[in-house]
């Protein structure tokens, strides 16, 4: 019986096993304990770092760190492009998590925490799927797998349940507006343009490989979009996705689908880029 009992136990469950976890750079992240005071050097980590159950754990983060309303009581480490390894140090982590693209994954910034002892973890979200793979690593190194597993799931099987939805509906040609001065919009390999095919969608500057293009307006009215969607700055509608009204000869005005769909839950890598997908997919299919 007793070995019965030992058998049904994960190898987790064992004291002493420690925490091994591969980050997007595939270096192996070793703990000998859950992490219990983590610093997270960018905006995203921060709130998937809550939805992984590990909010508690958090003890400073980055400027402009909002989601969930409690990050904006964290104590600030600087910018996620000019880190102070000093106030990081100060607040004495045990983990800290940071972007490949910022300046806290960088290999200088790295190598400092390295000599001072201190684990990074290092994300660099380029897929759909890397936003739960990220969630589920991040709970496994806080002590909440069950959690951050869960919340993955719901994030995958949302993405799957938007692409069958939409995957034999008839292509919408789109152009995403990042802002308006300079004009600018994103890729195909882009997040936003990863979620534009899944919604059925065809992005109108797929064919350009970088993944920010500015733009011009006479590339824009020659191309001829059936949907303009607009982000912007904030949770309002930009005034200027008004603008494209003086060419009342484009498709997305002639037919009044010009869309706005809120930057925080389309252009960052956290579960609410599900909610970002589902007002994209409903705008594309407005103009069907």
């Amino acid at each position: 019986m007793l070995a019965v009992l030992l058998l049904g136990l994960a190898p987790a469950a064992w004291p002493g096993d420690g925490i091994a976890v591969t980050d997007f750079l595939g270096r192996e992240i070793e703990l000998d304990a859950p992490a219990e005071r983590i610093v997270a050097l960018a905006p995203h980590l921060v709130e998937n770092l809550y939805t992984a159950g590990a909010g508690e754990a958090l003890v400073g983060a980055v400027s402009h760190s909002d989601y969930p309303a409690a990050a904006r009581a964290l104590p600030e480490v600087g910018g996620y492009t000019s880190v102070s390894l000093e106030a990081v140090v100060a607040l004495d982590p045990d983990l800290v998590v940071a972007w490949a693209s910022g300046d806290g994954g960088s290999r200088a910034t790295r190598e400092r925490f390295a000599t001072l002892g201190i684990p990074v973890y290092v994300d660099r979200p380029r897929r759909l799927d890397d936003v739960a793979r990220a969630i589920v690593d991040l709970g496994r190194l806080s002590g909440h797998a069950e959690t951050a597993a869960a919340a993955a799931r719901r994030f995958r099987t949302g993405i799957e349940t938007l692409r069958r939805r939409y995957a034999d509906r008839a292509p919408v040609s789109v152009f995403y507006q990042v802002w308006d001065e300079p004009l600018q919009t994103l890729g195909r390999d882009q997040f936003v343009g990863q979620l534009i095919r899944l919604c059925g969608g065809r992005n109108i500057f797929a064919d350009v490989a970088t993944l920010a293009p500015k733009v011009s307006i006479e590339s824009v009215l020659a191309r001829d979009p059936e949907v303009i969607v607009a982000s912007g700055m904030g949770d309002e509608r930009p005034d200027w996705l008004d603008d494209w009204r003086a060419w009342p000869g484009l498709q997305a005005v002639a037919d009044d689908q010009l869309h706005f769909v809120p930057p925080d839950l389309i252009q960052r890598p956290t579960l609410r880029l599900l909610d970002g997908a589902r007002r994209l997919c409903e705008a594309i299919d407005a103009a069907r």
